[in-house]
């Protein structure tokens, strides 16, 4: 699936984008902390700091680490006061 960095996390990140295997939102989270080491501290065991927010293809905001993801998918990371 392909994880999108937007704002602060993108400057962390230093990339746009990547592309990682995963089951759940949990282990898309664990992935970024273990491949971005300047991500790690957004994100707190299995969850976004308060200050990140993740968006499922756009189409919802999700936060549970058990949230189901498929490989078509899309989590975009973004600021959390940037979703309006």
């Amino acid at each position: 699936m392909r994880v999108e960095f937007f704002g602060v996390s993108r400057q962390r990140a230093g990339i746009s984008q990547l592309e990682i295997e995963a089951e759940t939102l949990g282990q898309v989270l664990e992935a970024l902390a273990h491949r971005i080491p300047s991500l790690r501290e957004f994100i707190e065991v299995d969850r976004l700091h308060p200050s990140l927010t993740a968006s499922l293809n756009g189409d919802s905001f999700v936060s549970d680490p058990q949230t189901r993801l498929s490989k078509n998918d899309c989590v975009f990371i973004l600021s959390a006061d940037a979703g309006g």
